[in-house]
């Protein structure tokens, strides 16, 4: 489990495509002697497997299933990728409650200066959409966001100007894909009221 609280902007390294899935090498700043193999890593919202590490570099395998489904399969060498080490018993819990399992991709429809901050614009895809409610929470790309308003398929956001510094949210441009993962007791409430 996370909490959509990124601590780290890693870059992806080098990209290998092996015979049962592609391995991506990411840079991060972390002490990756105390990642432990098998440890889960939030990359960009979709939590990820550590296989193999070094000094100042750990690696990931991701599935096929897992490259259709969100902006991964467009990673390349040098790709910034925000990154969350997963939530331990007693942790602050700064975001909300954020599984690692992308639900689906948004595209940034707009991005407005406010202030000091950006309003940025985001299409959920069907059904996501009916699931992001004002004022309630949505991770965008491993990032845990306040919905400001919602109107039909598309929802807004306000990023605050130390989370686009700690971030990727600052590159965000109109037409971009990003991961999207709906908020936990949305999707449980929506399958409860499916089988009630």
């Amino acid at each position: 489990m996370f909490t959509g609280i990124v601590t780290d902007i890693g870059r992806v390294r080098s990209v290998h495509e092996t015979p049962r899935d592609r391995r991506y090498e990411i840079e991060t700043t972390w002490d990756t002697a105390g990642i432990d193999l098998g440890a889960s890593i939030s990359h960009a919202g979709c939590c990820l497997t550590v296989t193999e590490k070094g000094p100042g570099w750990f690696a990931v395998e991701v599935s096929d299933a897992t490259l259709s489904k969100t902006t991964l399969g467009g990673w390349g060498v040098g790709t910034r990728v925000n990154l969350e080490r997963a939530a331990r018993l007693g942790d602050e819990m700064g975001g909300h409650i954020v599984s690692g399992h992308v639900d689906g991709q948004g595209r940034v429809v707009a991005v407005t200066p406010v202030g000091g901050s950006r309003r940025i614009d985001i299409e959920a895809p069907a059904p996501l959409h009916r699931f992001i409610a004002a004022k309630g929470s949505i991770t965008v790309e491993g990032v845990s966001l306040t919905v400001n308003a919602v109107e039909g398929a598309i929802f807004s956001v306000n990023v605050i100007p130390h989370t686009l510094e700690v971030t990727t949210l600052t590159a965000l441009e109109a037409e971009a894909v990003v991961n999207l993962e709906i908020d936990m007791l949305a999707r449980y409430l929506a399958r409860w009221q499916e089988t009630a």
